[in-house]
Formats: structure tokens, C-alpha cells, sequence
């Protein structure tokens, strides 16, 4: 591993830890040439899914997209970002436990929606007015009355795969 000081290939592990879900691997290490430290994360390369858009088109799956979409949603609010990042496992274990090699863009960002809105219903909307291509305030107040009307946000996978943007 190369230093990010640096930039010298001689460093040393000093302490090894797993997530919580097991997911990832943390490292602290020490560079031999510097003597800075610093943390790498590891996370096991399972199959490269990938992931099928609206227009058809395929393109690999991108963890960091989908963090960038979420920290925008969640920009200002009270949401950790260990509360963001497992919001993402949560969704790569759906999509591992649901699909083998190729998943619809929907299927994840519906998912995204889901469990945004049991954790933020703020962040939720402003997820859901990009993810839906809200254009007016209209679009606005049909997703709040969805919301209104549906506390408990009980949505099956037939549902996150339909399409919603009727």
C-alpha cells in the first residue's frame, strides 16, 4: 500500500478491525519511510454486478454514486455519516440477496427511497424529487400525500419494481 504522504511502498499494519456487519475491513497503518499513519478500508470484491439504467444502457455499479446522491439528500440534516453508509449496505444486501449479475436501476433507487424515508422523510423527498425528475410543485405535493397517506412505507419488491413515474 502506498503512503498518501509520501507516496513510498513500506508501511506496516498496526491494528486490523471489522465492521460491525462485517462488510469491510479497517487497517490502521504506519509508513516505514515517513512515520505518518494512516487508514485504508478493504471490502471483499464479490461479482461485478451491474447495473441496468432507465434507457437500457448497462454500467458497472458505483458504491460512490450513490453515496454522493445520498449525501446531497441528506445535506443539512441530522444523519451521520454511518447512518448513510449503512443505509447503503443495507441496500447492496437487497440487491445481492435479489439479483445475481444485473439489477435495475429502479430496484436501487427505489430501495434508496424506502429506507431513506424510514430514516429522514426531509431527505427522502429530496432524494425522490431528483431520482423521479420532479418538475413542479404539483409533483411535490403528490409525493407528501403519498407520504401523508402511508406512515408505515410497507412497500413489497413488486412494487420497487414497478414504475412509478406515471
Amino acid at each position: 500500500m502506498k503512503c498518501p504522504h509520501c507516496h513510498q511502498d513500506n508501511d506496516k499494519v498496526t491494528d486490523t478491525r471489522t465492521s460491525p456487519d462485517g462488510s469491510e475491513i479497517r487497517r490502521r497503518r504506519t509508513c516505514g519511510n515517513c512515520g505518518k499513519r494512516f487508514t485504508t478500508f478493504e471490502r471483499p470484491e464479490a461479482v461485478q454486478r451491474r447495473v441496468v439504467k432507465r434507457d437500457g444502457t448497462r454500467v458497472p455499479y458505483n458504491r460512490e454514486k450513490i453515496l454522493q446522491g445520498l449525501e446531497r439528500a441528506c445535506w443539512k440534516r441530522k444523519i451521520s455519516d454511518a447512518q448513510i453508509t449503512g443505509l447503503i449496505t443495507q441496500v447492496e444486501k437487497d440487491v445481492e440477496s435479489t439479483f445475481e449479475k444485473e439489477v435495475d436501476s429502479r430496484f436501487i433507487g427505489e430501495r434508496m427511497m424506502h429506507y431513506l424515508a424510514e430514516l429522514d422523510q426531509v431527505a427522502y423527498v429530496r432524494f425522490a424529487s431528483v431520482y423521479r425528475h420532479f418538475e413542479s410543485a404539483d409533483d411535490f405535493i403528490k409525493e407528501l400525500t403519498e407520504i401523508r397517506r402511508n406512515p408505515d412505507w410497507e412497500w413489497s419488491t413488486s412494487e420497487l419494481l414497478r414504475d412509478r413515474s406515471k
